[in-house]
């Protein structure tokens, strides 16, 4: 391990809360046969570990990312996932920012909670296949891994707030019946950042699936629908 790795653990170590890390074990479901099993923590609140990533993330480099990204504690990784968000922010080439991204799909076995998946991929993955071919989201669509098939759907984040609407509707059509809720909640959401942005567009997905899509995906689609109608699509009543 690096001087610099060990200088940033030591930090974040130093703002561990032990209340916190009593609690997020059970928040991120980390028992037995949970999504989050066996992970550990620290205790460290997102503002800290952004302010670390914030000062280190020019001048670590990729060997010393891995390093934190492989790390048993959750925040030492959330850590090294900031880093590799703000360093791509202020890439210019579309060089580095491959290299960047092709790390980024190297490392993805350790972006493996929804909060390290939500927290990188959009920035990374949706912005750089904004204007290229996307056939890499059905893979990881396709992979049979939790977190990858999350990654494939919340890219679609970017590109949506583009006003690009269509691969997100294939994704969402494409995981809209997968059987863990942590999709569900994925797809829902995308929907309703589509919905944002142009309502008739979600509206026109789910007059097709609203009466058989899974509740959790309905209930995230449509938060912010007026009541009535709200109420119309959760009984599978909708005119």
């Amino acid at each position: 391990m690096s001087l610099l790795t060990e200088q940033i653990k030591a930090s974040l170590s130093d703002k561990a809360i032990p209340e916190k890390a009593a609690f997020f074990p059970s928040f991120f479901k980390t028992g037995p046969g949970e999504y989050g099993e066996g992970d550990q923590f620290l205790g460290v609140r997102v503002p800290e570990q952004r302010k670390v990533a914030k000062a280190i993330f020019k001048e670590i480099s990729y060997g010393e990312i891995e390093e934190l990204l492989q790390d048993a504690y959750h925040e030492v990784r959330l850590t090294a996932v900031y880093i590799l968000v703000y360093r791509y922010q202020k890439l210019k080439s579309e060089a580095e920012q491959k290299e960047l991204v092709d790390f980024y799909l190297s490392q993805l076995d350790f972006v493996n909670n929804w909060d390290l998946v939500d927290s990188s991929c959009h920035h990374i993955l949706g912005h750089y296949y904004l204007h290229k071919e996307k056939s890499i989201f059905y893979e990881l669509a396709d992979s049979g891994h939790l977190w990858r098939e999350r990654v494939a759907m919340i890219s679609s984040l970017f590109w949506i707030k583009k006003g690009d609407f269509d691969e997100a509707l294939a994704l969402a059509e494409k995981l809209l019946y997968h059987p863990h809720d942590l999709i569900h909640k994925a797809v829902g959401w995308m929907l309703r950042e589509i919905g944002n942005k142009d309502f008739e567009v979600e509206m026109s997905f789910l007059r097709k699936h609203y009466s058989t899509m899974p509740r959790t995906a309905l209930r995230y689609a449509i938060e912010k629908f007026d009541p009535e109608l709200r109420k119309q699509l959760l009984a599978g009543e909708l005119g």
